[in-house]
């Protein structure tokens, strides 16, 4: 019977250490409402980047929406490329091995950082 106990004793403690355990830790003692906690959320402020490459498309549907331009970064991009034959007694459709590939146009892509 004693052996029972014991057994029962150490199942119970078992029991307990998984239920510790099991828990992340992430208790919220802080009931009452902080008012430098309130302010943080207030003042965040939603951040969006927008990459526009070869003037595809605008950003004015987001400055129409209240989006606010913080930064702005352009720099030069290829926008197509063209294949061309390496020599003029190759034929690209038949050896695919004399294709060289080099750029057709340039263009910019624009990095826009906007703001809420």
């Amino acid at each position: 019977m004693n052996k029972f106990k014991n057994f029962a004793k150490g199942l119970n403690i078992f029991f307990i250490l998984i239920l510790l355990s099991s828990c992340n830790g992430e208790f919220n003692f802080n009931k009452r409402n902080d008012p430098l906690i309130d302010s943080k959320k207030i003042n965040t402020k939603d951040k969006l980047e927008i990459k526009i490459s070869c003037d595809e498309e605008s950003i004015e549907k987001y400055l129409k929406d209240g989006w606010k331009i913080n930064s702005k970064k352009s720099k030069e991009k290829v926008c197509s490329w063209k294949s061309i034959p390496a020599n003029n007694t190759c034929d690209i459709e038949k050896d695919k091995g004399c294709k060289i590939i080099k750029p057709d146009s340039f263009g910019n892509e624009t990095i826009y950082l906007l703001e809420k």
